[in-house]
This record gives C-alpha cells, structure tokens and sequence, in this order.
C-alpha cells in the first residue's frame, strides 16, 4: 500500500515537473515574442516564428529532462530532506536540461530557434519548476504536521542512536513520522522512554507487537555485535510484510557512501567515497562526449594556427606527449600544444629553484624553459585544447582533478591517493579557484576530494560555466 503510495506520488511530482518545463516553454515564447517587442523594442524589434515551430522543443524537453530528473533521484522520498536540497536539484535539472536543449538546437541546426530565447526559456523554467515544487513541499508539510499521511514507526534497540533518531522524528514533525513505540532490549517494563515515547517492550514481546497495531516501518538501531540475535526480527517483518530498516553507523569514523547491493544473490554492504549513481554518471560521459565534439571544433582553427606558429617559432614537435596517471592510477599518454623549449623535461633540474609550489608539484611563473608564444598560448589555455582528444578517448572527462605525473603520485600520502578515484578532468576546481594562485599543495589537494565528495551535474556544470571567464581573463595562469 505505501510503495503504491510513493508511486503515485512520484507520478504526480513527475507531471508537475513535465507540466512546469511546458509551460515555461509557452511562456518564454509570449515573453520574448509579444512582451519584450513592446518593452524593449531596440532590443527585441521583431517577434519569434510561429509558436508552431517551437513546439518542436517539446519532444526534445520531455526526454532531456525525464532523463535528469530520474538520474538526480528527483522522486526518491524528500520527507526528511531540506528545501534548499530539493529546491537547488530542480534548479540544477532544469539548468543542466537547458544546456543540453541548447545542444540539440545547434546540432539539429534548427535555426528558426531564437538563440536568446533558449536564455530566457532556463531562466523561466527554473522560476517555474522551483516555485511548483515549494508549494508541493509546503502543502505536504502542513498536511503532515496535521497529523494526516504519516508513517508509522516502531524504533528497536537501547543506543543512543535509538534516542537520536526518536528526538529528530519528534523535532520534524512535517516529515510525517509518528513513532509508535521503542522496543528495548532489556527487561523493562512497559512505561515512558526516553520521553513522550513508550516503551512497548522487549524483543520477546516484538511479535504481538506488531501484530497488535498497524506499523509501517521497523528501524533497527542496535550495536554490531547483537545483529545475530536479530534474524527472527527480519524474517517476522518480512513474512509480515513490514518495511525494516537497518541503522549501518558500525563504523562511526567511516564517511563512505554506503549502499546494498546483490551478487549472485548475496547481499553486499558497499563502501564508497567516489558517486556511485550510474545513470548520472552515464549522463556526465555523455556530456563529455558531445561538449568534446562541439568545443574541439570551435577550437579546432585556433590550435593548428597555434601549432604551425610553434613549428615556425622554436625547434622540436608542435604537440607535446606526456604519460599521466587516470581513473585510480591507470597510466594514458595526455596530449598538449608545446608551450616550452624543446627538452625541456631534461632540463628541470636547471630549474629546480624557481619551484613556487610546495609538495611534488613543479610551477614557476617565471619558468625560463617557456617560450614567448608559449606564455601566450598558455595565458588562453589553448595548450589544453588537445586534451579533448582525450576525453573522448575515455581517458580524462571534462570536470574532474588534473591528472598528476606518476612521480607526483609516487610522493602522495595515503589520504591524496583518494583523489585518483575519479576520472581527471580538463578543467575543475582547482582551475576556477585560482588556478596557480594556489601554491599550497595540500589545499590543491583538498579542493579535488571537495569535488569528488560533492560532485553532481549541477557542480560539473557550474564549473564549466565558471571556467569560462576564468579562459577568456587569463585568470591565475602561468
């Protein structure tokens, strides 16, 4: 009943969200086609085509944004979530959506679409969905504080995690969890515990328990070593069919991701400090495929000009080729335009002096062994340009770490080696930052497990957007 529950729910979330971005489909048009002519007519002179040939967005938006919003977990259950949490994914949806609409756009060659209409569309549908999605979230709250669609809830276990949880369900009542009872271990008597909450019993009394009054949801919230005698608690609920759920804080200095898995009909306990959802993932590789492709084609012009001057201006190759460490540890060969002289990894010794950064890591803003045009080159970050290649290859992707040399991974304390458990990226963090302003190695290192430990599309996407003023103003480049 509740899973039919929760269906329905997300069901009518999904046309919320579906109906949102339509709309603020149709309200774009009339902003950009009928209101800002009339407001702004030096702006805007003309109006839009026919609203006939927009609606060619509406198959395009149906797909892009069901993908996102099924891979973001958009209608996983949001009682006990925050609304800026929920606010700021749809948000994020809704602007990831509308680059990749763009995308369709300029690939489809559909030139009959306004190019600032496709800005003004995001903006609308982020107002749009956004608001949609507080007045759900507010109506349910109230409808839950009222004591209407709640759960019920019986906590089994003496720990204080028992206790923390009972505090929080009483704290948050909007989240809509009524517990019923806690069930201890020792033999207490019935009464009051730890509050308002009643003691309902002991483990013995469990089954009449539960079959004496509706429960939802059994939590369990005991210590490792008793999980054993618990087996006749899971087997009860499961033949009663009640949800139960294990509290997994064993280990309470872990800060993994945690999450259940099957193999071969074993359950497996998964610990994780890298994302692990795979739909969003794929998501991410299929970004970086198609910005690859559109970027290594905008940039395509500029880079062999760029090479044929190296070739004219200094000896040696116009790209240079260096091995660098992947996805935990795998070695590839990155690709860049020749900014130095030619050798000039021989000569690093000769140099050693001029070393601004701490750590294994060599950078000097006044490196002898770069070449005029290479100071140029590198000031726009057109030496980066290449490493496209790369990420379609599956190499590198678009937002992640910078891939270290194995020498610098050979110097890494345990702790930094975590960083190599996402693909490296062209640009990230660390680029936005300051790029080398940053000469403190272990803040360059935290800034990449920052990434790692948060990482969504939204945060891949607010990078790009950040990189690009930080390209274009030289910022912090060397």
């Amino acid at each position: 009943m509740l899973k039919q529950q929760a269906r329905k729910i997300a069901a009518f979330l999904y046309a919320a969200d579906l109906t949102a971005a339509l709309a603020s489909l149709t309200a774009a048009y009339g902003l950009r086609s009928v209101l800002l002519p009339k407001l702004l007519p030096r702006l805007f002179p003309t109006g839009l085509f026919d609203f006939s040939f927009y609606l060619t967005l509406a198959g395009p938006i149906v797909v892009i944004w069901t993908a996102l919003l099924f891979a973001s977990g958009a209608y996983r259950s949001k009682r006990t979530a925050g609304l800026k949490d929920e606010m700021g994914l749809v948000a994020r949806v809704a602007v990831t959506g509308s680059v990749l609409l763009t995308l369709v756009v300029f690939g489809a060659r559909w030139d009959f679409i306004s190019r600032p209409f496709l800005l003004i569309f995001c903006g609308m549908d982020v107002v749009v969905t956004v608001s949609v999605r507080l007045l759900i979230r507010l109506v349910a709250r109230r409808v839950r504080a009222a004591g209407l669609n709640y759960r019920t809830v019986v906590l089994v276990g003496d720990t204080q995690r028992a206790r923390s949880i009972e505090r929080l369900m009483h704290e948050h009542a909007w989240w809509g969890l009524k517990i019923v009872g806690v069930v201890r271990h020792a033999a207490d008597p019935p009464g009051q515990g730890g509050g308002e909450v009643p003691v309902l019993g002991t483990l013995d009394d469990f089954p009449a328990i539960l079959a004496s009054q509706p429960i939802d949801e059994v939590i369990l919230t005991v210590d490792k070593a008793e999980l054993e005698k618990l087996e006749d608690v899971f087997l009860l609920c499961e033949k009663m069919g009640v949800r139960n759920r294990l509290v997994l804080d064993f280990f309470p200095h872990v800060f993994a991701h945690v999450t259940l898995e099957e193999f071969q009909g074993t359950p497996f306990l998964t610990f994780s400090t890298t994302p692990g959802d795979d739909v969003a993932l794929l998501v991410k590789r299929g970004l970086d495929v198609g910005l690859s492709v559109v970027l290594g084609a905008l940039y395509s012009v500029p880079v062999l000009l760029s090479a044929l001057l190296i070739r004219l201006s200094s000896k040696g190759p116009a790209f240079f080729r260096q091995t660098r460490c992947g996805l935990n540890g795998r070695p590839f060969t990155i690709v860049k335009l020749r900014t130095m002289v030619d050798g000039a990894d021989e000569r690093l010794s000769e140099v050693a002096h001029l070393n601004e950064h701490d750590g294994p890591v060599f950078k000097a803003s006044d490196d002898p062994r770069v070449t005029p045009l290479g100071r140029f080159i590198r000031r726009f970050s057109l030496d980066e340009a290449p490493q496209f290649l790369n990420v379609l290859k599956g190499e590198m992707s678009l937002v992640g770490p910078r891939p270290p040399t194995p020498e610098e991974v050979a110097c890494y304390e345990e702790w930094q080696r975590r960083r190599l458990s996402m693909k490296p990226g062209v640009t990230g963090l660390w680029q936005v930052s300051g790029r080398n302003d940053i000469l403190d190695f272990g803040e360059w290192m935290e800034l990449d497990l920052a990434y790692i430990d948060n990482w969504s599309l939204g945060l891949d996407m607010k990078i790009l957007l950040r990189t690009v003023p930080a390209v274009l103003g030289g910022k912090g480049a060397r």
